[in-house]
């Protein structure tokens, strides 16, 4: 296992963007091309069927280029992202909570990763492809029930939170910290220790909506006419040296809005 982790380790030290390809060795042009592809494919579910209701994105505008990592609750496999892959473009070309103009396809950001987990992303081409144009794919190590597995963990969870360094350090990565689709999940303790190794800035987002208006997987529209919503906020402020894991991971959830205290709120409103 040591020579498995000291190779693994000198193989991804290797691993930088250059003009042509990205830190992970995908080319630009065919990211550009997916990104354009997906972007116009899926426009009338944000602009059409659906109107995609966006706050907060002038706290993202102004945000360096690389080190920027958002955390975000979770409610489809893929509508969540394709909209944020919209609202990231969108923002780049100057466009401030707005998707309506699609000319921002045309010039992607093309520095933007996102956390998929591994058992969804190998099941077919097409989600190979979304994989292509920025999934970081990690194995969700908390499902694995067989004993044999347990002394892999410790190599599973270098290489998941490495490669998530890999993206931060070329540009902004999506993540989100429950891990599910279930609302009010606990969040993993993963994204903290990306947090401490790399110390990129912490944007949340609040997202709302999506599993009413799309299927779990998020390519079905099952209702239209909902108004889907996405909420970025400022980043949150840690102090790495004197919080907690703990509490660094509540303050997350809290800005995520899936702590606790959310949801005995929403019970309290409808009952």
């Amino acid at each position: 296992m040591n020579c498995h982790f000291y190779s693994f380790k000198k193989f991804l030290r290797k691993k930088e963007s250059t003009l042509f390809r990205d830190a992970f060795g995908n080319f630009h042009l065919i990211k550009r091309f997916l990104i354009f592809t997906f972007g116009c494919i899926s426009y009338n579910r944000y602009n059409g069927f659906n109107q995609l209701h966006l706050e907060g994105t002038e706290y993202i505008k102004d945000l360096p280029d690389k080190k920027v990592l958002f955390v975000s609750n979770h409610q489809t496999y893929f509508a969540d992202v394709f909209a944020m892959f919209h609202v990231f473009c969108s923002v780049k070309n100057g466009f401030v909570n707005s998707i309506r103009n699609p000319i921002y396809l045309l010039n992607p950001k093309i520095n933007l990763y996102y956390v998929a987990a591994k058992e969804t992303m190998n099941r077919g081409f097409l989600t190979k492809l979304f994989t292509y144009s920025g999934g970081i794919t990690v194995k969700r190590i908390w499902k694995e029930k067989e004993e044999k597995e347990q002394v892999h963990r410790s190599v599973n969870i270098l290489s998941d939170i490495t490669r998530m360094g890999i993206a931060l350090n070329d540009g902004w990565l999506i993540t989100f910290p429950q891990g599910t689709t279930q609302a009010y999940a606990p969040g993993r303790r993963g994204v903290v220790h990306v947090i401490r190794k790399y110390n990129p800035i912490v944007v949340p987002i609040v997202i709302d909506g999506f599993q009413k208006a799309y299927d779990k997987k998020g390519f079905r529209i099952k209702k239209k006419g909902v108004l889907p919503k996405m909420k970025f906020k400022e980043p949150i402020q840690l102090d790495l040296k004197k919080d907690t894991t703990d509490f660094i991971m509540e303050k997350i959830m809290d800005a995520i809005e899936q702590s606790p205290k959310y949801r005995n709120t929403k019970r309290i409103i409808h009952s």
